[in-house]
């Protein structure tokens, strides 16, 4: 799925903190936002590998989530809400379709690495691709009640990653054209960042 509905669904973790327990919940939304995002991180440098830890992240989540409860600590409680949207952005690409350039034509059978299982974890392709209607259609279905319960900074997240999402999925077709065009001009130096995908 798309960066925009991970962050929002990072968000959507963590919120019900705000009723809960409002002095925690700024450090559990930072938490679960930037969980949510950081995987996404290795877009350059074997994407759904390097920073995807779908077992990992989950057997983390579940005593740090534990430990954040019992002593309602703020660092505490926002890491636990980093590993849990960590854990859940994972899960997420293993939903979504494969790991290619059109993933709509489904000939990746690659989602995300498992690396406690040494392979990698088939697509189920509930969400067809990043970028989808379906994929923005679940992004305004999560973001919507977020702007109603959400304040300040969390809201305008929300807000930007609306904004963001219909471009990308407006555009995303097109840029799976274009990358090969743009990619294909790269220097020698910086072509080895490039994933393969991207100079089909």
């Amino acid at each position: 799925m798309m960066l925009p509905t991970h962050a929002v669904t990072g968000l959507a973790l963590a919120t019900p903190l705000v009723v809960l327990a409002p002095d925690l919940a700024p450090g559990a939304l930072w938490g679960a936002v930037l969980g949510s995002i950081v995987p996404d991180l290795d877009l350059y440098a074997g994407h759904r590998r390097t920073l995807h830890y779908p077992t990992v992240y989950t057997l983390l989540a579940i005593p740090a989530v534990g430990i954040g409860l019992v002593s309602q600590h703020l660092l505490a409680v926002g890491a636990a809400a980093f590993l849990a949207g960590a854990a859940v952005h994972c899960r997420m690409d293993r939903y979504g379709g494969g790991l290619e350039l059109r993933p709509w034509e489904g000939t990746s059978e690659r989602a995300v690495y498992d690396h406690v299982r040494g392979q990698w974890r088939k697509p189920k392709r509930w969400i067809a691709y990043d970028g989808s209607p379906g994929d923005l259609l679940a992004l305004i279905a999560l973001a919507l009640p977020l702007l109603v319960v959400l304040e300040g900074v969390f809201r305008g997240i929300v807000a930007a990653a609306i904004a963001v999402g219909m471009v990308y999925v407006g555009l995303r077709r097109w840029l799976a054209d274009l990358a090969p065009v743009v990619f294909g001009y790269a220097p020698d130096w910086l072509s080895r960042y490039v994933p393969e995908r991207y100079r089909a």
